[in-house]
């Protein structure tokens, strides 16, 4: 009984996490973006500093009409921003934020193989919402995703494994253990093509080929209204908690700080996090969009031959020390 209750609230901490860290992090993108790019529109709602503007945002998606496309699956059109939204939750039960079972909402063997399976469902609810929208600029968005995930899933898996092979384990906290600070100079490319390939599966600038607002209106969503909108837009937010933790549990040592203080370990691993979420605002604000050519040459020609060349390292290094 007391273990099914240990089960059960950790599962609540990671729903309320879950319901709370994409909110906090869209809230602080139109805070960042409104200091570097100089316009002051989210600074007035509510009063001071525009405290308000989320809660501004929530209502007008509320108070929109829902409105499905007279020729699209109307099934499958409703169905798709929920098959975007809900694998994050999933992996969020697999990610540790601290030592012990207590700080995870369950612990998976194959921790790496399950987080990387269940992140490439997500990308089905932006194929899905192209194809039945019935709208050929929302079946270009698309077609996009489909190609942006085929170019960017294979560097990401390869980084992975890198880091999985330096460990000895597939085990997320079996990862977090093992880690030593020295694997910080060693394995630096491979945290760079994880979190790039990252970002580009989770359609980010500059990888937004997929909502090119200036090409395609926006993509495979252009037919989204109200809150179906607005779960696309939580998606995008939760995919970015979810690719800054396991980027710090793969390759910034998770939990481990740098004074020791294993207590406090679920602090140092939310405020990696939060570091690594203040990055993609900054790159969407800093870098233009690149082009589909740039896109595909940038994963193929690129992130596959480093992927593959910090495997190889790992491998002497691996050899070197047993």
């Amino acid at each position: 009984m007391n273990d099914a209750l240990d089960v059960a609230l950790r599962l609540v901490i990671v729903f309320a996490v879950f319901l709370v860290l994409p909110l906090v992090i869209g809230q602080t993108e139109h805070k960042v973006m409104a200091h570097m790019q100089g316009r002051l529109g989210p600074m007035y709602a509510g009063g001071f500093h525009g405290w308000a503007q989320l809660v501004a945002d929530g209502v007008k998606f509320a108070q929109k009409e829902d409105i499905v496309p007279a020729d699209a699956d109307r099934r499958v059109f409703q169905l798709a921003p929920a098959i975007a939204l809900l694998p994050y939750l999933l992996v969020l039960v697999a990610i540790p934020i601290g030592p012990g079972e207590g700080a995870v909402g369950e612990v998976v063997d194959a921790g790496i193989f399950f987080v990387l399976a269940i992140m490439g469902i997500s990308v089905l609810g932006s194929l899905m919402a192209g194809w039945a929208s019935a709208n050929k600029f929302s079946l270009l968005g698309g077609l996009r995703t489909a190609a942006q995930l085929l170019a960017y899933e294979l560097p990401m898996l390869l980084a992975a494994a890198s880091v999985a092979m330096a460990a000895g384990t597939v085990s997320l906290p079996g990862i977090v253990d093992e880690f030593e600070w020295w694997w910080l100079p060693w394995q630096i490319v491979g945290a760079l093509v994880f979190f790039v390939a990252g970002l580009a599966e989770l359609q980010r600038p500059p990888f937004d080929m997929p909502v090119a607002d200036s090409e395609i209106i926006f993509g495979a969503y252009t037919e989204y209204t109200g809150l179906r909108f607005a779960l696309f837009l939580l998606a995008e937010y939760a995919g970015i908690v979810v690719l800054c933790g396991l980027t710090t549990v793969l390759f910034l040592g998770g939990w481990h700080g740098p004074w020791g203080a294993e207590g406090l370990g679920w602090v140092w691993t939310l405020l990696k996090t939060a570091v690594l979420a203040f990055v993609v605002i900054w790159l969407r604000v800093s870098y233009p969009r690149l082009r589909e050519d740039q896109l595909q040459k940038l994963a193929w020609t690129t992130l596959v031959p480093l992927a593959l060349a910090q495997i190889a390292l790992t491998g002497i290094v691996k050899v070197a020390i047993n």
